[in-house]
């Protein structure tokens, strides 16, 4: 199906009623606080999140460098606003559409989720965001279409990290169908009733919280419908280390270091570690997505 860059939801919508990324985040966090069914939906766990200084500080956006606190400190520059999504492939409305034709209608929700990182550590973050399912109703997911593909920005002149050769940019990450289509998985607009910070992931990214956090990509510039599957960027780079999959499995160790326990980051210099939860606790949500798989090799 050709591209179509003219093609907009707003194009059927009253001009006046389409907000920009401010006042759509903004508005959703006055929903918040005025409708407290908002504040914690049966999605959300029943743990008490981070804080918003650990959440921002210490995370992995290779983008801007790989300390932990690279991020921090150089993603203040990044232009977030504007900001556009091309949405292609085996979908019926393809095009380019900007982030309020992307947010039109979708239900922002508060979404407490466990976080696991790849590297055995954890947090627990109160993303706010819409389930991505909406969006790709909305731009109608053809019947041959069998994995969702995502592509992060590429800038290198605002992200440092991109400068360095070495690494395949941009970056690139997949779900199969099923996966993207589950309501747990959402495309995150902010955290804490605030617009997602830049160093997390600004102003739109992909969590999906039974997976490591290396599927959960950030700053959101594409996404492709396909019935291949898509390659996907620490795959490429070390497939014996990083599948596919990606689920969180206390019973498949990283070739280098367990997966049996994690160290939640707040926990202070005593806090200890705690065992990891199969699928990251999520497994009576998402473990039927896999009945029949071999979660060894399909790791």
């Amino acid at each position: 199906m050709p591209f179509r860059p003219d093609l907009r939801w707003s194009d059927v919508t009253p001009e006046a009623l389409f907000l920009n990324r401010r006042q759509i985040i903004a508005g959703a966090a006055a929903a918040m606080v005025a409708t407290p069914a908002l504040a914690r939906n049966k999605w959300s766990v029943d743990q008490t999140p981070n804080t918003f200084e650990e959440i921002t500080g210490y995370n992995n956006f290779y983008e801007f460098g790989w300390g932990k606190e690279d991020p921090v400190t150089y993603a203040g520059a990044l232009t977030t606003d504007p900001w556009s999504i091309e949405i292609g492939g085996m979908v019926d409305k393809p095009g380019r559409y900007d982030l309020a034709d992307v947010t039109k209608g979708q239900t922002i929700e508060e979404r407490i989720y466990r976080f696991r990182c790849v590297e055995a550590w954890s947090m627990v973050v109160p993303w706010h965001g819409f389930e991505l399912a909406g969006l790709l109703n909305r731009v109608g997911v053809q019947s041959g279409a069998k994995f969702v593909a995502f592509e992060t920005l590429l800038r290198p002149e605002e992200m440092p990290g991109q400068r360095d050769g070495s690494f395949p940019w941009p970056y690139v990450e997949g779900l199969r169908l099923d996966e993207a289509m589950h309501p747990l998985t959402i495309l995150a607009t902010g955290l804490y009733d605030r617009p997602m910070p830049n160093q997390n992931g600004a102003p739109i990214r992909l969590v999906v919280p039974w997976k490591y956090g290396f599927k959960s990509i950030k700053s959101i510039v594409k996404i492709t419908l396909t019935d291949q599957m898509p390659p996907t960027t620490w795959n490429i780079l070390q497939p014996q280390e990083y599948g596919f999959y990606a689920n969180v499995n206390p019973e498949v160790d990283h070739p280098r270091w367990s997966q049996a326990s994690e160290r939640p980051i707040g926990g202070g210099l005593f806090g200890g570690r705690v065992d990891t939860l199969m699928f990251n606790g999520y497994g009576e949500h998402v473990a039927a997505l896999y009945a029949g798989q071999d979660l060894a090799a399909d790791y």
